[in-house]
């Protein structure tokens, strides 16, 4: 008690200084955020956007009940989104979420200090629910630094800063409750997540989650809730993924780029530990292998286990990914694994998907007996494009086209054969079609299942 007085009164005989500097010590901490937040608060921003989404009739491509509908065919509509962002360096770079500014069309950026600026989406990313951003004629601006997110500690205390309900922008505190959380959150967001009891609601999507030192150690994205408040669960992406994607936005990528695996994983278990003859259950299990995988061409084998990315434990496939994501194409990553319970070690190649052999796309032309339809050859490339299993081969359906989707073809269906003859390039399926008109018979697979399409032109 005497040492908290002597400390208060040395703090209040010097306010000035407790005022311009970022708390140092857990004392000081313990009695105001209030330095922390006026340092950090200016960089994060609320974000409005404003899209334009076409609503499409169920009856649109129905011949017979398109003219009953015309006038219900396709009519826009205005969708708004609210949420946070921040600011990450001093010419205006963003980072929000995907589900905040995705397609946006008008996206508004408002400062703390009510500043106006037009944004600009420089990379987006659906599935890491990430989005980088530019904002137009923008210099000299409060921004956060990035910790390396793999730095960060259970137990450490956080602040989560947005604009939550759209209220203005709110500061919550909690600590970091959890590391390595991956497919518990909601959203679109889908892999590996920082875990927090700071308050987030929604609006504080795209927001700053903080350390004491007022570093950015990751972007709010979601919560589990049932009520649709904060149930203090809430999750952020981790700072070294916000890294790697300023890093493209910079380089001029449009689209995230992730190293490809080219393998099938699943969690090590007790019972599957055991069976492995691991001595602790753990790691990520090779169930599947594509043959230009970089792991196969590291000598790895199915049946193996990876136990550690870069001298760090990966414990879930969703996790794995993520840390070969934060090292980048171009760039090696460390593995240890496991084989018949022998330690062994492999450096990776991070490689982006083959595009090989050649996808062929085409798009069948008017005049073609199903017109319109657009077919692609199976790569890894096309997989990843596509959220396919890595062991697919033949010729996939892109787009059925209004004759194709009648015949009922659909997006993702693989081709197999027409009329009872194997389909093996894109290029041959015009040529096919027509020699088989009028009666024609398509073999086809939708997931697990052979479908046969029959019908006359």
């Amino acid at each position: 008690m005497r040492i908290l007085l002597v400390l208060l009164t040395v703090l209040a005989a010097t306010p000035a200084l407790a005022q311009t500097r970022v708390p140092e010590s857990r004392a000081e901490i313990s009695l105001s955020f209030a330095p922390l937040v006026r340092e950090a608060a200016p960089a994060v921003v609320n974000i409005y956007a404003r899209r334009v989404v076409q609503t499409r009739s169920p009856f649109a491509d129905d011949p017979f009940f398109n003219d009953f509908f015309r006038e219900f065919r396709s009519r826009p509509r205005v969708q708004n989104s609210l949420g946070s962002g921040v600011i990450l360096s001093e010419d205006g770079i963003v980072v929000s979420n995907y589900h905040v500014v995705g397609q946006a069309t008008d996206i508004r950026v408002v400062l703390n200090d009510r500043r106006e600026y037009e944004a600009r989406v420089l990379l987006g990313d659906e599935e890491a629910d990430l989005a980088i951003l530019q904002l137009d004629e923008a210099s000299n601006m409060p921004h956060l630094d990035l910790r390396d997110s793999d730095t960060v500690e259970v137990g450490e205390l956080a602040l989560a800063i947005g604009n939550p309900f759209g209220v203005g922008q709110t500061v919550s505190s909690g600590i970091v409750s959890g590391l390595a959380r991956s497919g518990t959150a909601t959203g679109n967001a889908r892999g590996y997540f920082i875990q927090t009891d700071a308050p987030i609601n929604p609006g504080n999507s795209g927001g700053a989650l903080i350390d004491v030192s007022g570093r950015l150690i990751g972007v709010n994205t979601s919560i589990l809730t049932r009520s649709g408040g904060s149930n203090g669960i809430g999750f952020a992406i981790p700072s070294a993924l916000v890294a790697q994607f300023v890093a493209q936005a910079r380089e001029g990528k449009t689209r995230f780029e992730r190293p490809w695996a080219g393998m099938v994983g699943q969690p090590v278990d007790a019972d599957l530990s055991e069976s492995l003859s691991l001595s602790l259950p753990g790691g990520v299990v090779i169930a599947q292998l594509h043959p230009a995988s970089p792991f196969a061409e590291a000598g790895l084998q199915v049946g193996d286990v990876v136990l550690e990315v870069d001298g760090l434990p990966v414990n879930t496939p969703a996790e794995m990914l993520f840390r070969m994501s934060i090292r980048g194409i171009g760039q090696a990553a460390a593995i240890s694994y496991m084989r018949g319970g022998n330690a062994a070690t492999a450096e990776i190649a991070m490689i982006a998907p083959p595009d090989t052999p050649p996808r062929d796309a085409v798009t069948l032309p008017e005049g073609a007996v199903l017109p319109g339809l657009a077919l692609a050859r199976i790569n890894p490339a096309v997989t990843t494009e596509l959220g396919l299993p890595i062991g697919l081969q033949g010729i996939i359906v892109l787009d059925p086209g209004p004759y194709g989707a009648r015949a009922g073809l659909q997006r993702g269906d693989i081709l197999r054969a027409i009329n009872g003859r194997a389909v093996t390039t894109p290029r041959e399926v015009d040529r096919r079609l027509r020699r088989a008109a009028p009666r024609i018979e398509l073999e086809t697979q939708r997931g697990d299942r052979r479908l046969l399409l029959r019908f006359r032109v």
